[in-house]
Protein backbone atom coordinates (compact mmCIF):
# COMPACT_ATOMS: atom_id res chain seq x y z
CA UNK A 1 0.00 0.00 0.00
CA UNK A 2 2.22 3.25 -1.44
CA UNK A 3 -0.80 5.74 -0.49
CA UNK A 4 -0.21 8.20 2.73
CA UNK A 5 -3.97 7.38 3.90
CA UNK A 6 -6.42 4.65 2.87
CA UNK A 7 -10.37 4.86 4.22
CA UNK A 8 -12.57 1.86 4.97
CA UNK A 9 -16.27 1.48 4.98
CA UNK A 10 -17.03 -1.65 6.89
CA UNK A 11 -20.64 -3.12 6.43
CA UNK A 12 -22.50 -4.33 9.12
CA UNK A 13 -24.34 -6.94 9.65
CA UNK A 14 -28.07 -8.56 10.39
CA UNK A 15 -28.65 -12.30 11.68
CA UNK A 16 -30.99 -13.69 9.50
CA UNK A 17 -31.36 -16.77 11.28
CA UNK A 18 -29.37 -17.37 14.62
CA UNK A 19 -30.20 -21.11 16.66
CA UNK A 20 -28.31 -20.93 19.80
CA UNK A 21 -27.15 -24.83 21.20
CA UNK A 22 -26.52 -25.45 24.75
CA UNK A 23 -24.09 -23.56 26.88
CA UNK A 24 -20.90 -25.31 26.09
CA UNK A 25 -17.87 -26.21 28.67
CA UNK A 26 -15.63 -23.19 27.85
CA UNK A 27 -18.60 -20.65 28.25
CA UNK A 28 -19.73 -20.19 24.89
CA UNK A 29 -22.75 -21.65 23.24
CA UNK A 30 -23.11 -23.68 20.19
CA UNK A 31 -24.84 -21.36 17.03
CA UNK A 32 -25.96 -21.48 13.58
CA UNK A 33 -26.37 -18.34 11.71
CA UNK A 34 -26.87 -16.73 8.65
CA UNK A 35 -25.26 -13.81 8.11
CA UNK A 36 -26.19 -10.78 6.01
CA UNK A 37 -24.03 -7.55 5.06
CA UNK A 38 -25.71 -4.61 4.85
CA UNK A 39 -25.14 -1.05 3.38
CA UNK A 40 -24.57 0.77 6.87
CA UNK A 41 -20.65 1.01 7.66
CA UNK A 42 -18.43 2.87 9.93
CA UNK A 43 -15.50 5.03 8.02
CA UNK A 44 -11.77 4.27 9.39
CA UNK A 45 -9.11 6.32 7.92
CA UNK A 46 -5.69 4.85 8.36
CA UNK A 47 -2.92 7.33 7.83
CA UNK A 48 0.96 6.83 7.85
CA UNK A 49 2.41 8.80 10.33
CA UNK A 50 5.66 8.03 12.34
CA UNK A 51 5.20 7.47 15.78
CA UNK A 52 3.43 4.81 17.99
CA UNK A 53 -0.02 3.74 16.83
CA UNK A 54 -2.83 6.11 18.03
CA UNK A 55 -6.74 6.56 17.23
CA UNK A 56 -9.04 8.96 17.20
CA UNK A 57 -13.01 9.15 17.67
CA UNK A 58 -15.16 11.58 18.19
CA UNK A 59 -18.27 9.48 18.85
CA UNK A 60 -19.25 8.62 22.34
CA UNK A 61 -18.65 5.63 24.43
CA UNK A 62 -16.01 4.31 22.01
CA UNK A 63 -12.54 3.55 23.66
CA UNK A 64 -8.89 4.95 22.74
CA UNK A 65 -7.03 2.35 24.34
CA UNK A 66 -6.47 -1.51 24.13
CA UNK A 67 -9.88 -2.29 24.41
CA UNK A 68 -10.67 -1.21 21.58
CA UNK A 69 -10.71 -3.88 18.40
CA UNK A 70 -9.18 -1.76 16.20
CA UNK A 71 -6.39 -1.75 18.33
CA UNK A 72 -6.37 -5.07 19.46
CA UNK A 73 -6.54 -6.26 15.87
CA UNK A 74 -3.15 -4.00 14.68
CA UNK A 75 -1.49 -5.90 17.72
CA UNK A 76 -1.75 -9.55 16.95
CA UNK A 77 -1.31 -8.77 13.68
CA UNK A 78 1.74 -6.84 14.68
CA UNK A 79 2.89 -10.16 16.31
CA UNK A 80 1.95 -12.83 14.15
CA UNK A 81 4.36 -11.17 11.61
CA UNK A 82 6.91 -11.18 14.28
CA UNK A 83 7.65 -8.20 15.09
CA UNK A 84 9.09 -6.65 18.14
CA UNK A 85 7.86 -4.12 20.55
CA UNK A 86 4.24 -2.21 19.70
CA UNK A 87 2.97 -1.60 16.83
CA UNK A 88 3.41 1.88 15.70
CA UNK A 89 3.57 4.23 12.26
CA UNK A 90 -0.05 4.78 11.61
CA UNK A 91 -2.73 6.55 12.80
CA UNK A 92 -6.84 5.60 13.51
CA UNK A 93 -9.23 8.03 12.40
CA UNK A 94 -12.91 5.88 13.46
CA UNK A 95 -16.40 7.72 12.51
CA UNK A 96 -19.09 5.48 14.15
CA UNK A 97 -22.44 5.01 12.23
CA UNK A 98 -23.14 1.88 13.29
CA UNK A 99 -24.75 1.83 16.57
CA UNK A 100 -22.62 -0.15 19.76
CA UNK A 101 -24.52 -2.53 21.59
CA UNK A 102 -26.79 -3.51 18.91
CA UNK A 103 -26.20 -6.95 17.51
CA UNK A 104 -24.63 -5.20 14.06
CA UNK A 105 -21.22 -6.02 14.43
CA UNK A 106 -19.75 -2.26 14.20
CA UNK A 107 -16.68 -3.47 16.68
CA UNK A 108 -15.94 -6.50 14.77
CA UNK A 109 -16.55 -5.25 11.35
CA UNK A 110 -14.34 -2.44 12.47
CA UNK A 111 -11.51 -5.17 13.63
CA UNK A 112 -11.75 -7.23 9.99
CA UNK A 113 -11.01 -4.01 8.18
CA UNK A 114 -8.23 -2.75 10.21
CA UNK A 115 -6.68 -6.05 10.00
CA UNK A 116 -6.93 -5.44 5.76
CA UNK A 117 -5.69 -1.71 6.04
CA UNK A 118 -2.39 -2.94 8.36
CA UNK A 119 -1.37 -5.94 6.43
CA UNK A 120 -1.58 -3.12 3.74
CA UNK A 121 0.14 -0.23 5.17
CA UNK A 122 2.84 -2.19 6.93
CA UNK A 123 3.56 -4.22 3.47
CA UNK A 124 3.07 -7.43 5.51
CA UNK A 125 1.51 -9.42 3.10
CA UNK A 126 -0.49 -12.06 4.67
CA UNK A 127 -2.96 -13.90 2.30
CA UNK A 128 -6.80 -13.46 3.61
CA UNK A 129 -6.74 -17.41 5.20
CA UNK A 130 -4.27 -16.00 7.40
CA UNK A 131 -6.04 -12.64 8.40
CA UNK A 132 -8.92 -14.52 8.93
CA UNK A 133 -7.31 -17.31 11.67
CA UNK A 134 -6.06 -13.78 13.04
CA UNK A 135 -9.64 -12.27 12.87
CA UNK A 136 -11.21 -15.78 15.10
CA UNK A 137 -8.95 -14.60 18.34
CA UNK A 138 -10.40 -11.27 18.27
CA UNK A 139 -14.15 -11.88 18.49
CA UNK A 140 -16.72 -14.81 17.14
CA UNK A 141 -18.02 -12.36 14.65
CA UNK A 142 -14.71 -10.90 12.92
CA UNK A 143 -13.73 -13.98 10.63
CA UNK A 144 -17.51 -13.11 9.02
CA UNK A 145 -16.14 -9.69 7.69
CA UNK A 146 -13.39 -11.06 6.10
CA UNK A 147 -16.01 -12.37 3.07
CA UNK A 148 -19.04 -10.53 3.97
CA UNK A 149 -22.26 -11.06 1.73
CA UNK A 150 -24.06 -14.20 2.45
CA UNK A 151 -22.09 -16.52 5.17
CA UNK A 152 -23.45 -19.48 7.22
CA UNK A 153 -21.80 -20.25 10.41
CA UNK A 154 -21.08 -22.15 12.75
CA UNK A 155 -19.17 -23.07 16.26
CA UNK A 156 -19.33 -19.97 18.47
CA UNK A 157 -19.43 -18.28 15.16
CA UNK A 158 -16.25 -18.15 13.70
CA UNK A 159 -16.52 -20.63 11.19
CA UNK A 160 -17.75 -19.19 8.12
CA UNK A 161 -19.09 -20.67 5.30
CA UNK A 162 -20.11 -18.35 1.85
CA UNK A 163 -23.18 -19.40 0.07
CA UNK A 164 -25.35 -17.77 -2.62
CA UNK A 165 -25.81 -13.80 -2.01
CA UNK A 166 -29.99 -13.07 -1.60
CA UNK A 167 -31.72 -11.67 -3.55
CA UNK A 168 -31.55 -7.19 -3.07
CA UNK A 169 -34.07 -5.88 -0.20
CA UNK A 170 -34.28 -3.03 1.55
CA UNK A 171 -33.54 -3.05 5.64
CA UNK A 172 -34.69 -0.54 7.94
CA UNK A 173 -33.28 -1.16 11.21
CA UNK A 174 -33.95 0.42 14.20
CA UNK A 175 -31.80 0.99 17.42
CA UNK A 176 -34.16 1.81 20.71
CA UNK A 177 -32.40 3.80 23.61
CA UNK A 178 -31.20 0.97 25.31
CA UNK A 179 -28.59 -1.57 23.81
CA UNK A 180 -28.06 -5.41 25.11
CA UNK A 181 -24.91 -6.71 26.34
CA UNK A 182 -24.32 -9.88 24.62
CA UNK A 183 -23.26 -12.05 27.58
CA UNK A 184 -26.41 -11.05 29.18
CA UNK A 185 -28.32 -12.18 26.19
CA UNK A 186 -27.04 -15.77 26.01
CA UNK A 187 -27.79 -15.98 30.00
CA UNK A 188 -31.68 -14.96 29.94
CA UNK A 189 -31.91 -17.48 27.21
CA UNK A 190 -29.90 -20.23 29.64
CA UNK A 191 -32.36 -18.88 32.18
CA UNK A 192 -35.42 -19.10 30.70
CA UNK A 193 -34.79 -22.59 28.69
CA UNK A 194 -33.85 -24.02 32.24
CA UNK A 195 -37.32 -22.80 33.76
CA UNK A 196 -39.03 -24.06 30.61
CA UNK A 197 -40.14 -20.84 29.15
CA UNK A 198 -41.32 -21.23 25.77
CA UNK A 199 -39.40 -21.12 22.70
CA UNK A 200 -38.94 -17.76 20.53
CA UNK A 201 -40.95 -19.40 17.55
CA UNK A 202 -44.17 -19.10 19.78
CA UNK A 203 -43.01 -15.29 20.22
CA UNK A 204 -43.98 -14.00 17.53
CA UNK A 205 -45.16 -10.39 18.48
CA UNK A 206 -48.29 -11.26 15.95
CA UNK A 207 -46.21 -11.59 13.08
CA UNK A 208 -48.07 -13.67 10.09
CA UNK A 209 -45.49 -15.18 8.70
CA UNK A 210 -41.38 -16.12 8.84
CA UNK A 211 -40.81 -17.27 5.67
CA UNK A 212 -39.67 -14.99 3.20
CA UNK A 213 -38.40 -15.66 -0.60
CA UNK A 214 -34.25 -14.38 -1.04
CA UNK A 215 -34.03 -15.38 -4.18
CA UNK A 216 -32.67 -18.82 -3.31
CA UNK A 217 -33.84 -21.96 -5.83
CA UNK A 218 -34.46 -23.92 -2.56
CA UNK A 219 -37.09 -21.62 -1.41
CA UNK A 220 -37.77 -19.06 0.99
CA UNK A 221 -36.27 -19.60 4.50
CA UNK A 222 -37.26 -18.80 7.91
CA UNK A 223 -36.56 -15.88 9.76
CA UNK A 224 -35.70 -17.12 13.52
CA UNK A 225 -33.65 -15.70 16.48
CA UNK A 226 -33.63 -18.00 19.24
CA UNK A 227 -31.91 -14.92 21.58
CA UNK A 228 -34.82 -12.54 21.07
CA UNK A 229 -37.23 -14.05 22.90
CA UNK A 230 -35.60 -13.62 25.58
CA UNK A 231 -34.33 -10.19 25.53
CA UNK A 232 -37.65 -9.13 24.28
CA UNK A 233 -39.16 -10.58 27.71
CA UNK A 234 -36.41 -8.59 29.58
CA UNK A 235 -37.03 -5.14 27.06
CA UNK A 236 -40.71 -5.24 25.26
CA UNK A 237 -39.36 -2.46 23.29
CA UNK A 238 -38.51 -5.04 21.02
CA UNK A 239 -41.54 -6.25 20.61
CA UNK A 240 -43.03 -3.10 19.56
CA UNK A 241 -40.23 -2.66 17.18
CA UNK A 242 -40.73 -5.63 15.71
CA UNK A 243 -44.69 -4.99 15.19
CA UNK A 244 -44.01 -1.32 13.63
CA UNK A 245 -42.25 -2.89 10.98
CA UNK A 246 -44.76 -5.32 10.33
CA UNK A 247 -47.76 -2.73 10.56
CA UNK A 248 -45.36 -0.61 7.61
CA UNK A 249 -45.27 -3.17 5.37
CA UNK A 250 -42.10 -5.21 6.27
CA UNK A 251 -42.48 -8.86 5.00
CA UNK A 252 -40.96 -9.88 7.74
CA UNK A 253 -39.23 -8.59 11.20
CA UNK A 254 -37.17 -9.95 14.03
CA UNK A 255 -33.81 -8.60 16.20
CA UNK A 256 -30.79 -8.75 15.06
CA UNK A 257 -27.45 -11.07 16.60
CA UNK A 258 -28.23 -10.54 20.65
CA UNK A 259 -29.95 -6.94 20.12
CA UNK A 260 -31.12 -4.35 20.63
CA UNK A 261 -31.52 -3.48 17.22
CA UNK A 262 -34.51 -5.11 15.04
CA UNK A 263 -34.33 -5.33 11.40
CA UNK A 264 -37.01 -5.14 9.00
CA UNK A 265 -37.20 -7.03 5.81
CA UNK A 266 -39.02 -4.90 2.84
CA UNK A 267 -39.33 -4.14 -0.77
CA UNK A 268 -36.84 -1.23 -1.25
CA UNK A 269 -39.80 1.13 -2.26
CA UNK A 270 -41.24 -0.12 0.46
CA UNK A 271 -38.40 0.42 2.93
CA UNK A 272 -38.16 4.04 1.84
CA UNK A 273 -41.79 4.70 2.51
CA UNK A 274 -41.80 3.03 6.08
CA UNK A 275 -38.56 5.24 7.22
CA UNK A 276 -40.89 8.63 8.43
CA UNK A 277 -43.94 6.29 9.77
CA UNK A 278 -41.12 4.20 12.13
CA UNK A 279 -39.49 7.96 13.58
CA UNK A 280 -39.99 8.11 17.31
CA UNK A 281 -37.80 9.91 19.79
CA UNK A 282 -36.39 7.22 21.18
CA UNK A 283 -35.70 5.36 18.17
CA UNK A 284 -32.75 5.83 15.87
CA UNK A 285 -34.21 4.65 12.38
CA UNK A 286 -31.98 4.08 9.75
CA UNK A 287 -33.06 3.10 6.11
CA UNK A 288 -30.27 0.66 4.75
CA UNK A 289 -30.25 -2.44 1.73
CA UNK A 290 -28.59 -5.91 1.55
CA UNK A 291 -25.16 -6.06 -0.05
CA UNK A 292 -23.46 -8.40 -2.30
CA UNK A 293 -20.30 -10.19 -1.59
CA UNK A 294 -18.45 -7.98 -3.91
CA UNK A 295 -19.99 -4.95 -2.54
CA UNK A 296 -18.85 -5.96 0.99
CA UNK A 297 -15.48 -7.16 -0.12
CA UNK A 298 -14.78 -3.29 -1.68
CA UNK A 299 -15.88 -1.61 1.97
CA UNK A 300 -13.56 -3.60 4.13
CA UNK A 301 -10.58 -3.52 1.51
CA UNK A 302 -10.40 -7.24 1.05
Amino acid sequence: MTTRSVVLRPAAKINLTLRVGPRRADGYHDVRTLLQSIALGDAITFTRRPGPLSLQSRAPGIPADRTNLVLRAAEALWKAAGRSGEPRDVHVRLEKQIPAAAGLGGGSADAAAALVAFNGIWDLRRQRKDLIEIAATLGSDVPFFLYGGTAFATGRGEEVYPVDDIGRLGVVIIKPSFGVGTPDAYRWLDEDRADGAEPSLKFDHGRANRSVDVGWATGPIEIVNDLEAPVARRHPGIGEMISACLREGALTAAMTGSGSAVFGLFSEANAKRAIPKLQRPDWLVVLSRTLTRKEAERRTGV
